[in-house]
């Protein structure tokens, strides 16, 4: 894996970075890419805190030397260049560095609705000149964090983090004006015909989803106006998070060509469900890449963006002389250390205000409370098929590079600490709860959730560096902007309460 290496001697981190053999060869790959696909322009591109995608273009003929040195940007782009409610910039103020962003060529992929543009993320680091820690890895660099997260994960257990998700998202019309005016479709869950209304939109996704490596699988109209689900399959955690980061941009070209909103906003309407993106997990011994070209004869972009991960042993499978059901007991310590530390996962799953309007809306089925059974979706979590478990408390909004970190952490310490999450809970747990059983209950707020987080040195671990306070202080600055905006529910509620 490129880019998860140590300082070597007296190189720093974007030396030896830049200097690996490995990815000399796939440079060159790159640049004969270039030449047969005919591309004219680079889209150079790295995560920000709350999942946008940030970077720069340059024209294709300078890949090798923008290889090499990189782009700079500052150092807020990883904060959305955003100020706070005291209209100061959040993370880092204007008298920052810039950073460097270093290519990572196994990404690099033509663009299916412009062949002349391609796109390649990035590994950001600090900046070479610095004072302190000159060319060291970004720690505000989300994606790059969880590369070395999942690196010294597979390190310390031999076990790999595989997982898919499950991103819903609503299709808005637009008004004469341009703003949002209700759902295509009607919110009539698995209609075919439902369905059959955003034929033309959904095949435009999957055509350029394929065409972008995604291997998508299966897709149903949900229980929300103009609401669809389209999934693909199941990889490495970076694969899975840069794919939906991927699938995201492609809804976003999709909209602009059918004049639609394409809308990840999680409750964008009350009394119908929300869009979550439920994570579904393993963990996974040993097994290889296997390139899936989809009938192409020539692959758009270098093979990483088409390679899967198949075989290999899957650990959360049961013991079969012990269970046909259970997860065994690396998938049993997983599911310890999510229930351990679901409150402070719920501040990255559930990262909005808008988040918890999906579990104050009740009925819907949204996950509430700290607990875990078999296909039970009144628990956060649920074993969804043996040799793997749904993670329930996250939605569309979610930064999936923050939240695969965090998974990683509370599974690590899952693991070295032999949790144990108890029996699984195969009633209705409302029902349960009303005959008895304590539960946990998840935050309720994001200023909650964020304070759970907080006091969790595991789950904080996931974002080292400069990335958790800067998380703090952007989604607190989000809280704090909330309560104090006037809405139109408190006019609605007092503007005439009085005589």
């Amino acid at each position: 894996m490129t880019g998860v290496l140590a300082k070597t001697g007296t190189l720093t981190d974007l030396e030896t970075y830049v200097a690996s053999e490995e990815r000399a060869e796939l440079v060159k790959q790159v640049r004969a890419k270039i030449d047969l696909l005919g591309i004219q322009y680079i889209y150079y591109q790295f995560i920000s805190v709350t999942g946008r995608v940030v970077g720069k273009g340059v024209p294709a003929a300078h890949w090798e030397a923008i290889a090499e040195r990189g782009i700079q940007l500052v150092y807020g782009s990883t904060a959305n260049l955003f100020v706070d409610r005291h209209r100061n910039y959040i993370g880092y103020g204007p008298e920052a560095s810039e950073l460097v962003a270093i290519a990572d060529p196994e990404t690099f992929c033509q663009l299916p609705w412009d062949m002349r543009v391609a796109r390649v993320f990035c590994t950001c680091f600090r900046n070479r000149e610095e004072e302190i820690d000159p060319g060291a890895y970004l720690t505000s660099d989300c994606r790059g964090n969880l590369k070395r997260i999942h690196a010294e994960f597979q390190q310390a257990h031999g076990l790999q983090l595989r997982h898919g998700c499950e991103p819903e998202m609503m299709w808005l019309k637009k008004d004469a004006d341009g703003n949002p005016n209700g759902g295509v479709t009607k919110p009539n869950c698995y209609q075919i015909d439902q369905f059959e209304e955003l034929r033309p939109v959904f095949l435009r996704v999957i055509e350029y989803s394929h065409a972008m490596g995604l291997d998508m699988i299966q897709g149903d109209h949900e229980d929300a106006p103009g609401q669809l689900e389209l999934n693909f399959t199941f990889d490495d955690a970076l694969r899975t998070c840069d794919r939906l980061t991927t699938y995201r941009q492609i809804c976003a070209q999709v909209a602009r060509e059918f004049n639609l909103i394409a809308c990840f906003m999680t409750k964008p309407f009350m009394g119908v469900s929300a869009s979550g993106c439920h994570h579904n997990l393993s963990l996974w011994r040993g097994g290889e890449d296997v390139i899936n070209t989809f009938g192409m004869d020539a692959l758009p972009g270098l093979e990483g963006n088409f390679q899967y991960y198949k075989g290999g042993e899957n650990t959360f499978l049961p013991v079969p002389e012990k269970s046909k059901r259970k997860p065994g007991p690396i998938g049993l310590n997983c599911i310890g250390g999510v229930i351990e530390h679901l409150g402070a996962l719920t501040a990255i799953g559930c990262s909005t205000v808008n988040s918890y309007r999906r579990l104050w809306d009740t009925g819907l089925w949204a996950p509430v409370y700290a607990d875990w059974g078999y296909q039970n979706r009144t628990c956060g979590l649920r074993v969804s098929a043996p040799g793997r478990f749904e993670y329930r408390a996250v939605d569309s909004m979610v930064n999936p590079y923050l939240m695969a970190s965090a998974l990683l952490k509370a599974f690590d310490d899952g693991i070295r600490r032999n949790l144990d999450p108890g029996e699984p809970e195969s009633r209705n747990l409302y029902e349960a709860m009303e005959a008895g059983k304590q539960v946990k209950k998840l935050p309720m707020s994001l200023g909650e959730a964020l304070d759970r987080l907080a006091d969790d040195e595991v789950i904080k671990s996931a974002m080292p560096g400069e990335m958790y306070p800067l998380y703090h202080w952007y989604k607190r600055d989000e809280w704090e902007k909330f309560l104090a905006t006037t809405s139109n529910w408190d006019l609605e509620t007092y503007l005439d309460c009085l005589p």
